[in-house]
């Protein structure tokens, strides 16, 4: 087993409390304890080889993605976004192309990743050679494209993430026969419910990122420099055996707590005040997100509340998750309770959003999106109140949505803490 998978394994055992235990092989383990057994193991079936990519099952996704073409009249989807490669087929390099027909899918990107790109690309043929990866695709659907419907090969293409210079390449590489068309996206609709092993992971990933806000309360202190406790956090989160940070660490104190996206600057913790931290790691490909706002020194009675007013907000957006109920439903539960407590215009961004492969995915949790929840969909619920030049406050939490409602992942206290 490599280091980092011995480092996961690790952290999960002393996680759970198992440490002191010894399982032979045959236990017939049962009990209270076989639960979190189970869990660990879904979690080792899903420790990679290597230190990049998770054991997942590719083959069924591609199987999927090729059924969805007939429907939406396609016979091939050009696939270029790398998240979307990756859970296609496990590939995490920065440079490939994947195309998908209803009898294959065939993959292609440079010399540079010749080996691991046969370490860790599942379900799909490989071809490799010294040209763009686009343009390597373009050369094998002009030799073996065949044309379809009305004479023509209906080429779909990612609208969302296709660049106009790429597909103007794209054009220039095919003949007449080749049409493109602007595809549903389909690669993301499938990735908005997570599988049994993309939860897991996603709990650990939560786990780890849920301990640095222990590293954060030990570090903020008047007069640190924000960067300094996010600095403090980023190591940690290294040491635990994260990949990396999900995105810029937020630390933002005194005033600069009413910046929603507040990143951690030079500017010194104030001598009081609220100090928000939104932070999250990157384990195995999958991220987590989280925010908790603390307070330096005693709060007043009005910054109680103002927290409070938040909390109690985030809590309704959560009782309103349930499989099928809309996440527009879940933004206005969270956006009515702040405008009960007279807070509504500086609750200035959307409830939330869909949290896997990528920091923000879908579904949007925001005023009138359709989005219907399905157990499975993975979401933050994260409602926030900043007024300017003042002070600001936003609570997160990710959940998972079930059968009955959801499971909220972020494990840590959303108590008013005072440093």
């Amino acid at each position: 087993m490599s280091l980092p998978a011995r480092r996961l394994v690790c952290g999960i055992v002393r996680e759970i409390g198992l440490e002191n235990h010894y399982f032979p092989r045959a236990t017939g383990v049962r009990g209270p304890i076989a639960k979190r057994v189970s869990r660990v193991l879904i979690v080792l079936a899903a420790v990679p080889s290597n230190c990049y990519t998770a054991k997942m099952d590719y083959k069924g996704r591609l199987q999927r993605l090729q059924e969805a073409l007939s429907r939406h009249k396609l016979d091939v989807l050009v696939v270029e976004h790398l998240p979307n490669i990756r859970y296609l087929c496990g590939f995490t390099g920065s440079a490939a192309a994947l195309l998908v027909t209803e009898k294959g899918s065939f993959f292609f990107t440079d010399g540079r990743y010749t080996a691991q790109a046969r370490a860790e690309v599942r379900g799909a043929k490989i071809a490799i050679a010294r040209k763009p990866p686009l343009l390597l695709a373009a050369e094998w659907l002009k030799k073996r494209g065949k044309a379809g419907r009305a004479g023509m090969c209906i080429v779909g293409i990612e609208a969302e993430h296709m660049t106009v210079a790429a597909r103007t390449r794209l054009l220039g590489a095919l003949s007449g026969k080749f049409r493109l068309k602007e595809a549903p996206p389909l690669v993301e609709q499938s990735r908005m419910v997570k599988d049994a092993a993309e939860i897991e992971i996603i709990r650990r990933s939560v786990e780890i990122g849920a301990r640095l806000f222990d590293t954060a309360i030990e570090h903020i202190r008047p007069g640190i420099k924000e960067t300094d406790v996010a600095a403090e956090m980023e190591h940690a989160a290294r040491k635990a055996g994260a990949d990396g940070m999900s995105f810029e660490t937020i630390i933002a104190g005194g005033t600069r707590s009413a910046l929603p996206h507040g990143r951690a600057s030079h500017h010194a913790i104030p001598a009081a005040g609220f100090v928000v931290c939104d932070f999250g790691v990157i384990l195995t490909g999958y991220c987590s997100d989280m925010t908790r706002t603390v307070h330096v020194g005693r709060p007043s009675r009005q910054a109680q509340g103002f927290y409070e007013a938040v909390l109690e907000a985030q809590l309704a957006g959560l009782d309103a998750i349930k499989p099928g109920t809309t996440v527009g439903k879940v933004d206005q539960a969270t956006r009515n309770s702040l405008q009960k407590a007279g807070l509504g215009t500086y609750f200035t961004h959307s409830t939330g959003h869909g949290v896997g492969i990528e920091i923000h995915e879908a579904p949007r949790v925001a005023a009138n999106q359709p989005d219907v929840l399905e157990p499975g969909m993975v979401i933050t619920v994260e409602p926030g109140a900043y007024i300017p030049g003042k002070w600001g406050v936003r609570i997160e939490d990710m959940v998972v949505v079930t059968k009955d409602g959801c499971d909220v992942l972020t494990p840590t206290t959303k108590k008013l803490i005072s440093v």
